[in-house]
């Protein structure tokens, strides 16, 4: 491997759980399930990868005694390969979800690795206490990942494939049998096999997301070696988290030039080249997904991480998408060219007026200082359920 790996700084969220009957998850296809959990764990601190991992208690199962879920074999094996991570690789390594019952439930053979974690900086504990349900903490918990490696389980994997899935994250589902062929997972990776379906899952740069399923299709003859590298080859392939860009795109408007060079000059190299983001932008030229334009727009929005605003030379449609995205409580970065017109309602919103009369260097500072300001900010409206 050289270079830095796309998956460098990318959170990697692992859902699943074990099937309590052995029809459905034999001894021997547990242990390969996490030979194969462990081996990409291994591989992914060595490119760089953080994590989000739950702390809970290890429930066994009943018939013999094998671990259900996969969470303290992750801790173990990130605890065992601290010292594969590649230099400059960012902290936390880990973000942490808890529930303010775990710390009594870790189990005795974990507690010197977990109080020697917590106590670094490579870990970021994340409370859900004030959550009763275990709903609401898989929604803590797709809030930080970037992307869902999913194996095993039921229900609960279903729901927060779906989380992930709203959010325009990929799901990668891992055909281990070790649940029900019509069960969690395994459900996800037979939608996956038809080919009108399967880029639901997840897009990539180089083959179809169809394509990809078949080839994680694996055959009992494929060694686990082999696995692990077909894996980690489609990870290093998803497309980046997407930024999508609301700005002045009629070249006879007489900023576009200014606009143009601004975002070419300042936004791209920042969003892209250093904080990993791909910048999508509506504007007829590029493949379409959906019959109407409209439709293109909104669906693309919808389902991207971060939203860029740029509303020099106030037009309706701008103002339209970025109330969608301030409503629907997507990051948002509001811009504008210095002097320009700015309706009222908008004056008030913390915003970055650049200039065409700064030098590069202080208009990539003032981009880069304005967006870690505002890259955490609340949604206007909080949410707040009826009951927890």
């Amino acid at each position: 491997m050289t270079g830095r790996s796309p998956l460098f700084g990318r959170r990697i969220h692992f859902a699943g759980s074990i099937a309590q009957d052995i029809v459905s998850a034999s001894a021997s296809d547990v242990q390969n399930a996490r030979e194969l959990v462990k081996g990409l764990v291994q591989e992914l601190v060595s490119r760089g990868a953080t994590f989000v991992v739950p702390v809970d208690a290890e429930k066994m199962r009943p018939q013999d005694d094998l671990p259900i879920c996969f969470d303290w074999l992750i801790w173990d094996t990130i605890s065992a390969n601290l010292a594969r991570r590649p230099a400059g690789a960012p902290n936390p390594l880990v973000i942490a979800v808890q529930h303010h019952k775990n710390e009594e439930q870790i189990p005795s053979q974990f507690e010197a690795l977990w109080d020697k974690l917590r106590a670094s900086d490579v870990v970021q504990i994340e409370n859900a206490a004030h959550w009763n349900m275990n709903s609401k903490r898989m929604e803590v918990q797709a809030r930080w990942g970037d992307i869902l490696i999913v194996l095993g389980g039921s229900e609960g994997v279903l729901f927060l494939s779906n989380l992930y899935h709203d959010a325009g994250k990929p799901v990668v589902p891992l055909n281990a049998a070790i649940c029900a062929p019509d069960s969690g997972a395994r459900r996800l990776f037979n939608f996956g096999l038809s080919s009108n379906q399967a880029h639901h899952l997840f897009q990539s740069t180089n083959l179809t997301a169809h394509a990809w399923i078949n080839r994680i299709n694996f055959a009992v003859r494929r060694t686990l070696p082999e696995q692990i590298e077909t894996i980690i080859s489609l990870l290093e392939a998803l497309e980046r988290p997407k930024a999508f860009v609301i700005r002045l795109l009629n070249p006879e408007h007489p900023d576009y030039d200014s606009v143009q060079t601004y975002f070419e000059t300042i936004v791209r190299p920042v969003i892209e080249d250093e904080l990993g983001y791909r910048m999508t932008v509506v504007d007829g030229r590029q493949r379409h997904d959906h019959a109407w334009i409209e439709q293109e727009i909104f669906a693309k929005l919808h389902r991207s991480s971060v939203v860029l605003a740029d509303i020099t030379g106030e037009r309706p449609n701008c103002l339209l998408e970025l109330g969608y995205a301030l409503g629907r409580g997507l990051p948002t970065m509001l811009m504008a060219k210095r002097a320009s017109d700015r309706p009222f309602d908008i004056t008030t919103f913390s915003s970055l007026l650049w200039s065409v009369d700064e030098t590069l260097d202080q208009r990539r500072r003032a981009f880069r200082e304005h967006w870690d300001a505002v890259k955490n900010r609340p949604p206007i409206v909080p949410e707040e359920p009826l009951i927890s």
